[in-house]
């Protein structure tokens, strides 16, 4: 029932997956491998064994001395190696192998080895590891051997089917061979505990190593025995997703599995996944908007088969509307990984587009791109005004990118204007842009000041400066200034900083006991002042107070004087010394709480010694008691 659930699940969501089907955004690329070559460079010349064996699968050691200094190298560390013996005999024999060293290994660890299949192997990771060495040294496992191993990896799956113990189980079974044949029905037991990231990745818990054991294995285990693919199509995507997302590993095991892995999804005829992307930043120029998509596997490979038809359905990404239902791309390149698309005939404007890319009616990728467009400045006008409109503006017009001859002249009485109508080149309407600046800067001082120019109802920019109330950001600073116009947006090919005039700016200077406003130096240094203590009383207050609080105890004393004390009941009993002494206590740690204890602290020392107290007088009230009745009998009746 399990297993027809879980087939009717994979049908549903490969049904499900109409858009971005068996393709991914991104491959290991030219950067991406380099980096891995040098993770491989890195393990080599490592003190790690397993580093040196993954390293040696990788990239081959040409000189002679380095591969001879490796060599002994490998052994000694084989011998200080923590690792499982079983580990550690593969990674020494498979370097060994792998560098292709003269000398001869031990024949203690060689024999250790040729016996190791007639012990009893406890794990699924001791038997793949004993089964590997052999194949690196060549020795052919016999059939009763292989036998004896199948039962043996059947009993420890009873007991350890944990996602590590069914990897190697696979990875096991594919070196058996037919018959291992029964580990295929413990594949869906493995895919079902994938998890899901994001919606976007599929994973095993453990990360990429335990990622990567698992997808070789079924992989592997569904080829060696003619099984439909272990994985649908939507979960080799994701599968590749998470995969490509380790790309930055930094050990050479795990850049060696990464690469194998992404190789073995990219062979799984039918469902592997490829690479659609653009080519390029995705910015097309308006001139000559020309789609570049590359096509590649997973590795930055050419595809083989190679994609025969590939078509893009062209829209605007703000409003959704149809450019092109369905535009033709060609190739370009011999191997058939790079496509393009003349747009020109679509005339797109500025703006985001989106392409939905359809190769071979199995490939569909969604793709975002831009169309840069060209601004123009179709009038500039710049003048000086009165800053209470008591005369005629003088503006001046400049056209781009020219600069005018003539230099302003504006004191602290007049305007500095500006008014710019900025249109796309390709339709001469009116345009907004992100950055819309106008920048006065000092040559003498090299400082500059930055003003923001708003779009006004005519979408014409505009820019008004009052010399006068500008002083003090220009530090009332005099002297000749450059003014430039500066423009800038994401979706323009021609941004530009243009130097359009130079002003004389005159400012009234500061009253000379006016401190500047801008001051270099270090702050005023900040006095922290604690809460000024509440004022107390005067001191005859608290006497009288402490007088009041004395007093019970100064009459008891008087009385005591005068009236005399009867301790004729007083006796040495335990209890009477023990309720007096107790009492004696408390009042004396009432008054050392007086004097420095907290609440906390008292109640902790007064819990005892108020239990004390109390046991000592109970027991001294029934003594007395039992005294008063013996002594007179008929009252106690």
């Amino acid at each position: 029932m399990l297993k027809i659930a879980f087939t009717l699940l994979c049908v549903l969501c490969a049904a499900a997956t109409t858009w971005s089907a068996r393709t991914v955004d991104s491959h290991l690329g030219p950067k991406d491998l380099t980096r891995l070559q040098k993770v491989f460079v890195d393990g080599l010349s490592s003190n790690d064994l397993q580093a040196i064996f993954f390293a040696s699968l990788n990239i081959e050691t040409t000189d002679a001395a380095t591969k001879e200094t490796l060599c002994q190298k490998i052994v000694a560390l084989h011998a200080e190696s923590k690792l499982n013996n079983f580990e550690k005999d593969y990674y020494l024999i498979g370097a060994n192998k792998n560098l292709r060293c003269t000398t001869k290994l031990a024949e203690s660890v060689l024999s250790k080895v040729y016996s190791s299949l007639d012990s009893e192997l406890a794990t699924t990771q001791e038997i793949y590891y004993r089964l590997a060495t052999h194949k690196a040294l060549g020795v052919q496992v016999s059939e009763a051997a292989q036998a004896k191993i199948v039962k043996r990896l059947q009993e420890v799956l009873k007991k350890d089917d944990t996602l590590s113990g069914l990897g190697y189980a696979f990875n096991v079974a594919i070196q058996l061979g037919p018959s291992a044949s029964f580990i295929t029905n413990r594949i869906e037991d493995a895919i079902v505990q994938a998890d899901e990231v994001d919606g976007r990745l599929l994973q095993f818990e453990g990360g990429l190593s335990i990622t990567a054991l698992i997808l070789n294995g079924v992989f592997g285990v569904s080829k060696t025995f003619e099984k439909p693919a272990p994985v649908t199509a939507e979960q080799a995507v994701k599968f590749a997703n998470y995969l490509l997302s380790r790309r930055s590993v930094q050990t050479a095991k795990g850049a060696h599995v990464l690469i194998e892995a992404l190789k073995t999804i990219s062979s799984a005829d039918k469902i592997s996944p490829i690479c659609v992307q653009l080519i390029g930043n995705g910015q097309l120029e308006a001139q000559s908007p020309t789609l570049n998509v590359a096509i590649v596997d997973l590795l930055g490979k050419p595809l083989s088969p190679a994609v025969a038809s590939l078509s893009a359905k062209i829209s605007v990404k703000k409003d959704s509307s149809v450019l092109a239902e369905k535009i033709q791309l060609v190739s370009k390149s011999s191997d058939k990984t790079t496509y393009a698309a003349d747009l020109s005939s679509l005339k797109p404007g500025r703006g985001i587009y989106q392409a939905e890319l359809n190769g071979d009616g199995v490939y569909k990728q969604k793709l975002q791109f831009k169309v840069l467009g060209r601004v123009k400045v179709q009038t500039l006008e710049v003048g000086i005004a009165e800053s209470d409109a008591s005369a005629a503006t003088r503006k001046q017009s400049v056209s781009y990118p020219s600069k005018l001859k003539d230099t302003l002249t504006a004191d602290s009485t007049q305007k500095l204007l500006l008014k710019a109508l900025l249109v796309d080149e390709a339709t001469s309407k009116p345009i907004a842009v992100h950055q819309a600046f106008v920048r006065l800067h000092d040559r003498e001082t090299d400082k500059e000041i930055i003003f923001v120019a708003e779009q006004d109802s005519s979408k014409a920019y505009k820019f008004d400066m009052d010399v006068g109330n500008q002083g003090k950001n220009f530090n009332y600073q005099n002297g000749l200034y450059n003014i430039y116009l500066t423009i800038g947006d994401a979706s323009l090919s021609n941004s530009f900083d243009w130097l359009l005039a130079d002003v004389q700016l005159k400012f009234n200077q500061p009253d000379r006991d006016v401190k500047p406003t801008h001051q270099n130096g270090p702050l005023p240094e900040i006095v922290h002042q604690f809460r000024v203590p509440d004022k107390r009383p005067p001191r005859i207050v608290s006497d009288i107070f402490t007088g009041l609080c004395i007093t019970p105890l100064v009459l008891l004393f008087v009385f005591w004087a005068k009236l005399g004390i009867n301790v004729s009941n007083f006796t040495l009993s335990p209890s009477t010394i023990g309720f007096h002494l107790g009492f004696g206590g408390i009042l004396a740690l009432f008054f050392v709480f007086w004097l420095q204890l907290n609440m906390f602290q008292t109640l902790r020392l007064l819990i005892p010694i108020a239990v004390f107290t109390f046991l000592c007088g109970n027991r001294l009230l029934r003594r007395l008691y039992a005294q008063r009745n013996s002594k007179n009998p008929a009252g106690a009746s």
